[in-house]
C-alpha cells in the first residue's frame, strides 16, 4: 500500500499529476483511491455521508459506486483521475459531506465516515476506535456552540429534519450533494444567504 498525503497544487497540475501516475505505474498499483471532502448542507450530528465514484465499470457494479457525470470546476482529484483514466489504471474516488457551518473545524466524524467506506472497499478492516471518540467530542463541542446561537441552532435542526428525511427515502448521490454545494455557493455570491449567519465564535477551530 502506497499513501500519498499533500497540500493541493497550485500550478503546472498536468505536471503533478503524471508525476504521480508515472510513480504509480512503477510500483505496479493497481487500485487508486482518492479521499476528500466537501463542504455540504448535512448536520455534525449525523453520520457524515459518503460518495463514491469510478470511472471503471467493473468496479461500480462490485463496489456499488456511481459513475460521475458532474460538469463544472474541478480540482487535483479531478486532475488525477482524468490522468489514471487515460492510463488504464482503475481508481475510485470517495468524498465525505462536511457541515458548512463548521467549515474551518477538522471533522473526525468525516475521517470516520471515509475509513469506514475505505474499510469496505478494500476488504480490510481498520480500527477506527480513536476516530469514534473523537467524533462523539465533536459532536458534543459543536452541538454546544450551536446550542448557544438560536438562529444556528435552528438552522441545524431544520438539517437534523431534512437529512432523516432523506435517509428513509434513500441515499444522496454524488450529484445531488454537488448540487448542494453549488446552489449554495451561488446564494452566497448573490448575498441571498445561502444558509445561517456564520457561527459562534467559540465553535472549534483547525489549530
Amino acid at each position: 500500500m502506497v499513501l500519498l498525503l499533500g497540500a493541493e497544487p497550485n500550478l503546472r497540475w498536468r505536471h503533478f499529476a503524471e508525476l504521480i501516475v508515472d510513480l504509480s505505474a512503477e510500483l505496479g498499483v493497481e487500485l487508486v483511491i482518492t479521499l476528500g471532502s466537501l463542504l455540504a448542507d448535512v448536520p455534525h450530528t449525523r453520520p457524515a455521508p459518503v460518495t463514491g465514484s469510478a470511472s471503471d465499470d467493473k468496479l461500480i457494479k462490485e463496489l456499488g459506486l456511481e459513475r460521475s457525470r458532474y460538469e463544472g470546476p474541478t480540482g487535483i482529484i479531478g486532475v488525477l483521475h482524468d490522468a489514471f483514466n487515460k492510463r488504464e489504471i482503475p481508481a475510485v474516488n470517495l468524498w465525505a459531506a462536511v457541515p458548512h457551518y463548521v467549515s474551518l473545524a477538522p471533522s473526525p466524524r468525516a475521517a470516520l465516515a471515509l475509513c469506514e467506506r475505505l474499510s469496505t472497499v478494500l476488504g480490510t478492516p481498520i480500527d477506527t476506535t480513536e476516530l469514534e471518540e473523537a467524533a462523539e467530542a465533536y459532536s458534543e463541542q459543536v452541538s454546544t456552540a450551536v446550542a448557544s446561537d438560536a438562529e444556528t441552532a435552528a438552522y441545524v435542526e431544520e438539517l437534523e429534519q431534512r437529512s432523516d428525511e432523506l435517509e428513509a427515502q434513500e441515499i444522496p448521490s454524488g450529484e445531488s450533494i454537488a448540487a448542494e454545494l453549488t446552489r449554495y455557493l451561488r446564494d452566497r455570491e448573490r448575498g441571498n444567504g445561502g444558509g445561517p449567519k456564520p457561527p459562534p465564535d467559540d465553535l472549534p477551530r483547525d489549530q
